[in-house]
């Protein structure tokens, strides 16, 4: 039926901290005054620094996030193929005619077969494991999967959404520090001129 792996309930991109949001993705702080924010500061060089370090951390988070919304999108597939089978094994259950069906041997090479007095289903968990299920409780695992897996999604793309905003609020934060900075320098420099 496909290979089911188990959907972890949440997923992370790092470790809880203190200034993170519950996803674990710290949030930028948007500098009002880049002025006063710059008279606390000892150069622009080290708030680029840390500014750029924070930006590479969320597109670092970003990347994370986008390969595991990928893995899911192509196991949603699966695991609702795999439920649809299920339930329709479940709805012939009862005939003594049996099914006749086919199977996948390896990649488009399909064998016929007649299936009579199915009670239980095998599943691909992953990593070269197949278990067998009675129906219902097939049917518990793979619905179970798919309501981990969509959430999964969900929560990913809620995330990502975050995400893009905090790496907009650090390029504007990087452009403005800069600006500043070159600014003062030019300013220095007239000075210098005037003397």
């Amino acid at each position: 039926l496909g290979s089911i792996m188990e959907v972890d309930a949440k997923p992370t991109t790092e470790p809880q901290q203190s200034g993170t949001t519950s996803s674990g993705i710290p949030p930028a702080v948007f500098i009002e005054d880049v002025e006063k924010f710059m008279h606390n500061e000892s150069s622009a060089e080290e708030v680029l620094k840390r500014m750029q370090s924070n930006y590479s951390t969320y597109k670092f988070i970003e990347a994370k996030l986008n390969q595991s919304k990928a893995s899911l999108r192509s196991k949603l597939p699966d695991i609702k193929q795999a439920l649809e089978m299920v339930n329709y094994l479940i709805s012939k259950k009862g005939l003594e005619e049996g099914i006749t069906t086919q199977f996948e041997l390896h990649e488009g090479v399909y064998a016929k077969a007649h299936v009579s007095k199915v009670e239980t289903v095998c599943l691909w968990l992953g990593a070269n494991v197949m278990v067998e299920y009675s129906f219902d409780e097939a049917r518990a695992l793979l619905t179970k999967n798919l309501d981990g897996a969509t959430n999964n999604l969900k929560t990913i793309e809620e995330q990502l959404s975050f995400l893009k905003d905090q790496i907009t609020i650090t390029e504007v934060n990087i452009a403005r520090v800069y600006n500043f900075d070159v600014k003062q320098r030019r300013q220095r420099k007239a000075a210098q001129e005037a003397q």
